[in-house]
């Protein structure tokens, strides 16, 4: 009899998020959202600073010494600073984050799951130029968790295009999952320490990591991101189930293509794609770190830290296509 109520009940549950994929979908159907920006310099130069990087590329010389010339192909993964957000603060969530694709209650918690990007490599992005920027949804997909929690994963699909036609593709997924009914029991957030966050393995370049709330607040303001799990302890610990705050996952995203393109002999390169995967948060004030490991036409990219009870964790990983 009781497994017999387990089964409806979990029959129940499953309905429900279909329907509220479905009708998602339904809401976005045949609806893309068309937005064209003059990609400025400016926010450029302070992705740059906020990455505690003082040149763009190895020959453009010091930020702060002035505005880089108009024609500046834009590196990969820096388009993430344009097309911010456009709405007014009651047009958010209760989050703080765009709704712009959100199903409906209770799937209120939104993380960055992973995507997939595709350059024209012959066509970048450019400093000074104009871009258009097309988003469509392309799926909203009910998910049962390793846990039995129910999720939808939301995909869209971003295009950008310059003057001379198709630039880049980027595909992005987030994860949606059920508000919590009751308090979850967290441990206190780790503080920093020297020990390695990681094993280094087999990898050929490594670079540690450890954001601060000054750049994640930066980040947050370059990308218009009014998210809370990005700077609200409480809200993190008290509404999220995080035990800290969270660093954000294009931020993570925008450091792993850095580091790609530091280990190249042109740092003008631009990859073919990246597929990438979030695996596990990383918190404020944690240290982590990017192992890199070359191979025949591509480069893997993880990111490494430790989990509150001290193990190895994989936060992030990345498969960039040269």
């Amino acid at each position: 009899m009781q497994q017999s109520l387990r089964c409806m009940a979990l029959a129940n549950v499953q309905a429900l998020t279909k329907r509220v994929a479905d009708d998602l979908l339904q809401r976005a159907k045949n609806a893309p959202i068309v937005r064209k920006q003059l990609l400025d310099s400016n926010q450029i130069q302070l992705l740059s600073l906020t990455l505690n990087r003082s040149y763009l590329y190895r020959d453009t010389g010091h930020l702060k010494e002035g505005v880089l010339p108009i024609g500046t192909p834009i590196p990969p993964g820096y388009h993430l600073v344009y097309f911010t957000p456009a709405a007014l603060p009651d047009e958010l969530g209760n989050d703080g984050g765009d709704i712009s694709y959100n199903p409906s209650k209770p799937f209120n918690r939104r993380m960055w799951a992973g995507g997939e990007m595709q350059w024209e490599k012959k066509n970048p992005l450019r400093i000074g130029h104009e871009a258009i920027e097309t988003t469509r949804l392309v799926s909203a997909e009910p998910k049962t968790g390793k846990t039995g929690d129910q999720l939808i994963i939301v995909r869209v699909e971003k295009t950008f295009e310059n003057t001379n036609g198709l630039a880049l593709v980027d595909k992005r997924d987030w994860v949606f999952r059920t508000e919590l009914t009751e308090p979850v029991t967290l441990t206190e957030a780790r503080e920093s320490d020297s020990e390695p966050p990681s094993p280094l393995g087999s990898a050929q370049e490594s670079r540690d990591f450890l954001q601060t709330p000054v750049s994640l607040f930066r980040f947050s303001a370059l990308t218009f991101n009014a998210h809370k799990i990005h700077y609200s302890q409480p809200w993190c610990r008290e509404v999220e189930g995080h035990r800290d705050v969270v660093v954000h996952g294009p931020l993570n995203l925008i450091n792993m293509l850095d580091f790609w393109r530091d280990v190249q002999e042109d740092d003008y390169r631009i990859p073919r794609s990246i597929k990438y995967r979030a695996t596990a948060p990383f918190y404020v004030g944690e240290k982590y770190r990017a192992l890199l490991e070359r191979g025949a036409g591509s480069t893997s990219v993880k990111l490494w830290g430790r989990s509150s009870s001290g193990e190895f964790k994989v936060g992030m990983t990345g498969d960039v296509v040269h």
